[in-house]
């Protein structure tokens, strides 16, 4: 098949993706799970992750900061293990499961994937093309999503506290300028 049949097959097959919610991923215990589970959210922020990074232990615990902020105000935060970066993500679901528990994560950690290359999930794949990037670069990168759309993207060197503020634009609920009146 010549290079331009597959980079047509590529984008008719991600065009049907009309959002996140169109997605299923795996979950750590091999289950499938529809990323329309999601749909209430009023943001969430898609992050690839990694056990043995620089940026691990800052990132897991900024992240388990303003998850335990900002969930009940509808954020949900959903990671998604890759050992695409310099074998930084060696182990078993199992053992990252337990890794994350060790270290108090409690938000949605789903089964390892790639992230880049021909083999990268199609979830990665509509991010990334959604997002104007051809690649992800590192671990840690965070998708912020609302209403199923890519909206912004943040680098692994971005404190997960820096996004605040454009989280909630998304979780304050919007003024009601009748009672302005």
């Amino acid at each position: 098949m010549s290079l331009l049949a597959v980079a047509i097959f590529l984008v008719l097959a991600l065009s049907a993706y009309a959002s996140v919610f169109d997605f299923e991923v795996v979950d750590a215990e091999g289950k499938t799970v529809s990323l329309s589970a999601y749909k209430s959210a009023k943001a969430i922020l898609i992050v690839n992750v990694a056990s043995n990074c620089g940026y691990t232990q800052k990132n897991y615990r900024g992240l388990r900061e303003i998850y335990d902020n900002l969930h009940e105000k509808g954020l949900e935060i959903l990671a998604f293990p890759s050992n695409q970066f310099k074998n930084q993500e060696p182990g078993t679901d199992s053992e990252i499961q337990e890794f994350c528990k060790n270290n108090g994560v409690v938000f949605p950690v789903f089964s390892k994937i790639n992230v880049n290359g021909p083999s990268a999930h199609p979830l990665y794949k509509y991010l990334k093309r959604k997002t104007g990037s051809l690649e992800i670069r590192w671990n840690f990168n965070k998708i912020l999503v609302v209403n199923g759309i890519p909206v912004r993207r943040y680098s692994a060197d971005v404190d997960p506290s820096d996004m605040v503020p454009d989280l909630m634009k998304y979780l304050e609920p919007a003024s009601d300028s009748a009672h302005e009146l």
